[in-house]
Order: C-alpha cells, then structure tokens, then sequence
C-alpha cells in the first residue's frame, strides 16, 4: 500500500486529487498540507511513503521542505507538482532529494502514473520536462546583487519595498534593474517581472 502525503497551497486541487485517488486501491491518502511547515510536521508525525509537493508554497518551499524531509527519513520518496517546467526548477528539486516531477496541467491519470513508478522504480519525471533543450537556457552573469534584486522582483517587491529591504537607495535599485534588462536583453519592466518569476528559482 501507498501511503501518501499531498503539499499544496490550492485546496481545490488537492480536494481533486484526493476525490480520484482514493477510489485506487494501492493508495491510502494519509494526510495534506497547504503550506511547508504543516507538510514537514505531516512527515514527521505520519512517514507517509511518498509525499507529492508543490514548489511554491507559504512559510516553507516545497524545496526546502523537500531537503528537510530527505534529511529526516532518506526512504521517503518525494515528487514535485509545480508549474514551473524551467531546467532550474527541476535541478534544484533533483538537488534536495526528489524521486519525480510533474507539472500541473498533467492528467490526473498521468499524477497516478508518476505516484506508481516512482513506488516501484524509484523515479518519474515528466515528459515535458525531459525535451527542454540545455542549450536554449539562457548564459546570463549576474552579480551578487543583481540576483537579490531579480529574485525579490520575482517575489513581487516594488523598487522601493526592494530598497528598504536591501537598505540601499531606490535610485540604485532603479540602476541595477536598467543593467539587468540589458545584460539578459529583454524589454521593458513587464518583461522584466515576467523574467525574475519565471526563473525564481534559479538564484
């Protein structure tokens, strides 16, 4: 029997994934969480088997969570569920311990699929994933400060709200997002933003 834990932020799409995993009989749905922290404190109270997370959650990442729970009980296999399909967001789940990776627009039949390969084989990563081509990633150098700003922008900030939180000016700021939409050779702010959300998880 697979004992399953379910990490998402979005209640209706575990509510959905619930409703057609439960009537598979090699599947026990032991628990769910909607942030990080409650996923890690599900693990260490129930040991599921496999444990299916989203990347992008409150309080705690699905990556972080991932390493953590890899840390505390290695035998536990844990799949990403993300809609992120960028080389980097799959590297840095391989890098924290995950056994899978699939997207959400998935079937639910193709989340079944991924559940039961990686309980018998030990991995599954989606077939989207897998014809992303390296050499179409873009080589973009960075400074240290550049990649603060970027990956606050991908979070959201403002200039300002990135200036007070960097405890540097607003002009300055403004500087460095002009060399960033120059260095990666983009267009304008909302290129920009589209940009530093896209590769979030990339810094």
């Amino acid at each position: 029997m697979i004992r399953l834990a379910i990490a998402e932020d979005h209640q209706a799409l575990i509510d959905g994934m619930k409703l057609f995993l439960k009537e598979q009989p090699d599947i026990e749905i032991i628990g769910e969480a909607n942030d990080g922290e409650a996923l890690i404190e599900l693990v260490r109270t129930k040991q599921p088997s496999i444990v299916v997370t989203d990347i992008r959650m409150p309080k705690c990442d699905g990556i972080s969570a991932t390493k953590i729970i890899k840390e505390e009980f290695p035998a536990i296999k844990v799949i990403a569920f993300s809609m992120f399909d960028q080389v980097e967001a799959v590297e840095q789940m391989k890098l924290a311990g995950a056994s899978g990776y699939i997207m959400k627009n998935s079937s639910l039949q193709k989340v079944l699929e991924a559940i039961r390969t990686v309980d018998k084989i030990g991995k599954y990563f989606d077939d989207a994933i897998l014809t992303v081509d390296d050499f179409t990633k873009e080589v973009v150098i960075l400074s240290a400060r550049e990649k603060d700003i970027l990956r606050l922008i991908g979070e959201g900030h403002s200039s300002q709200e990135i200036a007070d939180i960097l405890s540097i000016g607003k002009a300055t700021v403004d500087t460095h997002r002009k060399n960033i939409i120059k260095k990666i050779n983009i267009h304008g702010k909302t290129d920009l933003i589209r940009f530093a959300i896209e590769r979030k998880y990339d810094f």
